[in-house]
This record gives C-alpha cells, structure tokens and sequence, in this order.
C-alpha cells in the first residue's frame, strides 16, 4: 500500500486542501472536532469530484449502449474468424473506429476516482498513526484523530486491533458494528445501482454474451467491495458509500429520463409522455419533443415500444409531427393512417409459387438435377420422331432432349 500511496502522492495535498475548506464550513456548525464536521467534509468531497465527473459519466452511457448494439456485429466477427486472432482483433478495431465507440469509456469515471480514492486512503492512514500530510497540521490531525461517527473513529478499521482501537479513544465493538453496516450498506448500494442498470435498462430484443457478463457483475461487485471494505478505514468507507449512492441516484435520473431504446425503462417514459400529451395536447419540454421527433425520423426502423406508442397515440387522436410535436386528428383516422403506414413498413410478401408449392399457380421450375432425383414415370407410346431428330444418350449422360451442337463442332 505504501508504495501505491507513493505514486497517488502528487494528489494527497489537494484532497487534504479540499476536506480542510470543507472542514471549516462544517467546523463552524457543528464543531470543529465532532465526527460531523469530518465525516460531512468527506462527503462534501465526494460530491465534487462527481460534479466534476459528469461529462465522463455521460461518455460512459453512450459507450455503454453502443457496445450493447454492437454485440451482435461482434459475435458475427468472432464467428468468422474464430481461426484468426489477428483478423478478429483488426475487425473489431475497425468496427470499433466506425461506429466511434470506445471500449474503455465505460471504466473512465472509476478509473477518473482512483487517484482521489487512494489518496483519501493515504491520508486517513497518516490521520491514524498522528502524522501531518500536505496541508493538515499536527493540531488538524489531532482533532481529526478524536472524531467519531457513531462511535467509530474516522481511521478505524474493522480489522484494527483492540489496543489500536483504544488509543482512538473507542471500543472495538463500535467500530465493528459501525463498518459492518456500512460494508453492507455500500455493498447493497453497489448491487442495486447494477440491477436496476440490467432490469430496466436494456435492449431485451437483443440477446447477447455482454448481458451475461453484465449480469455477473452485478454478483461479483458486491463481494469484492465487502472482503475489501473490511481493511478500509471508517472514513474511506464513507467516502465509498457516498459514490454508491450518488451512482445509483444519477443511475436512476438516467434510466428516467434517458432510457435505452428497446429497453423496459424506454416503455415506461413513453407511457409518461402519452399520458402527457393527452392531458395537455401537445408535446412540453425540448428534450420530449427531441424524442418524438427521433422516433418519426426512425420511419419502419421503430422498435416496439415506439410503436407501441405511435399506436396509443393514434387512438387518442393525435399524430407526431417530423417537428417533434403532435397534430389533433379525428382518431378513426389516425388510426386509419398509422395502420396504412404500417403496412407500408411491412417487408414486400413473396410470391405465392414460391411460399408453397400448387395452389392454382405454376410450380416453380426444377432444376435439371433436381429431376435426375425424382423417379421416372413409365412411358406412354409416343408417335415416331423423324430420325436424327434426337441422338441416343450414351452411357453416363442424362436422357432427354440434348443441345443441339454448333454447326462448327466436330461430330
């Protein structure tokens, strides 16, 4: 661990800058060495750094749903050259430069929380031994060392020693108890957060090994965050607990308001916006009206739950607009006029000789081998041909009429 706190050192002193300025807010509430003041400090951090990661949590969501779509594409590369490592991995990199998706956009904001993360950690390490580091002086240290939340000081650890524990001024029940809640609660925050991410959140029309993996996580996470959270001081667990919630919350407003096409969650918002425009006649808010324009935009390209909605529409009288509002028609002919368009968008039927053999039509035509295959019928007499007409097949060629040789060709 010292070596990792080594290398996250160049960020230590601004996260103990920032949870000083914190501190002093707080300090100012609430008192300057109540476990308040520390523990609010902390999550005061947390909640900048996620501010400030919103433009990487928006990059994540839109490579998210793009590897969701391209699952079927790559599973077709796979399969092609599943004898060719090399060919697959240029394959997929083009498809990759095509379709401007980035497979490590999903890990940027966690990877964007490691430095702070391990900093954080570095500094309630040297709060617990008594040592000052980047800008917490030996008296900030103190008063850090002798506030509790709930009984546990900030630099606890479930696996600290009693006689560690009681130079803290605490009891080791108390820090027992508190990480344990908090290992659970973290944990379960964890678990939700990607449950509701594979429930609600995803294309169920498209079946792929990346739901599988996705579906894993959302059991494996949980047990890596509760065999660590166990070495994890009280503080740090604070710190991670507030990132969950916050994740989960952000996870919720996206899944509301940003759903992914095809999925659970797009079904339920487009209920919402019915139910919307029938109540007000129109379509309100810029980003509704964005969504019923790219649905009109999408023609026969409609999943079902777009069309789903169309229809519902329809029969409320109202039809969408390409501008992204909607016009008041009579609903007989809404319904009339999305019924035409719908089978417009169906896919042009076959004929009928080639769906089924007979039926009034003409078969279609057999193929010279196809007729070597079917059983002779005997033979009727048939009138005499003038000789020369026909050349007996030889031995080996097929019966029948043969093609006539070019006046050229040898005999």
């Amino acid at each position: 661990m010292d070596t990792i706190a080594s290398l996250f050192s160049f960020i230590t002193t601004p996260v103990s800058w920032i949870i000083v300025q914190f501190h002093k807010l707080y300090g100012a509430m609430f008192g300057p060495d109540t476990g308040w003041a520390w523990g609010l400090s902390i999550v005061s951090l947390v909640v900048l750094i996620r501010i400030c990661l919103i433009p990487l949590f928006v990059k994540q969501i839109k490579s998210t749903r793009n590897m969701q779509a391209l699952q079927p594409k790559m599973k077709a590369i796979q399969e092609r050259y599943k004898n060719d490592k090399q060919r697959q991995s240029e394959e997929m990199m083009k498809l990759y430069k095509e379709t401007g998706t980035n497979p490590l956009s999903s890990c940027l904001p966690i990877l964007a929380q490691s430095p702070f993360f391990f900093a954080l950690y570095h500094v309630l390490s040297k709060i617990a031994s008594g040592d000052t580091i980047g800008v917490l002086n030996q008296e900030l240290v103190n008063s850090a060392r002798e506030a509790h939340i709930f009984g546990a000081p900030i630099a606890a650890k479930f696996m600290d020693d009693p006689g560690k524990v009681e130079a803290l001024n605490a009891s080791l029940t108390d820090v027992r108890v508190v990480t344990a809640v908090m290992i659970v609660l973290m944990s379960l925050s964890q678990f939700f957060t990607q449950r509701q991410l594979m429930q609600k959140n995803v294309d169920l029309s498209v079946k792929t090994p990346y739901m599988q993996q996705q579906k894993m996580l959302m059991y494996i996470f949980p047990v890596i965050f509760a065999v660590m959270g166990i070495n994890f001081p009280v503080g740090v667990l604070v710190y991670w607990l507030t990132t969950n919630v916050w994740t989960m919350g952000q996870q919720m407003y996206v899944i509301n308001q940003n759903p992914t096409p095809g999925s659970k969650a797009q079904d339920h918002y487009l209920q919402r916006l019915v139910k919307s425009v029938t109540s007000h006649g129109e379509v309100r808010g810029r980003r509704r009206r964005a969504v019923v324009q790219a649905i009109v935009a999408k023609g026969p390209d409609r999943n079902d739950n777009e069309r789903k909605f169309v229809t519902t529409l329809a029969k409320a009288g109202f039809t969408p607009q390409p501008d992204g509002n909607v016009k008041k028609v009579d609903p007989a002919t809404a319904e009339a006029e999305n019924a035409a368009a719908a089978r417009r968008q169906q896919p042009k039927r076959q004929p009928k000789a080639k769906r089924q053999a007979g039926g009034g039509q003409q078969p279609p035509a057999k193929t010279s081998l196809e007729k070597a295959d079917q059983p002779q019928e005997p033979k009727t007499k048939q009138p005499a041909k003038p000789a020369g007409s026909t050349r007996q097949a030889k031995s080996g060629q097929r019966k029948g009429q043969q093609r006539p040789k070019h006046p050229s060709s040898k005999k």
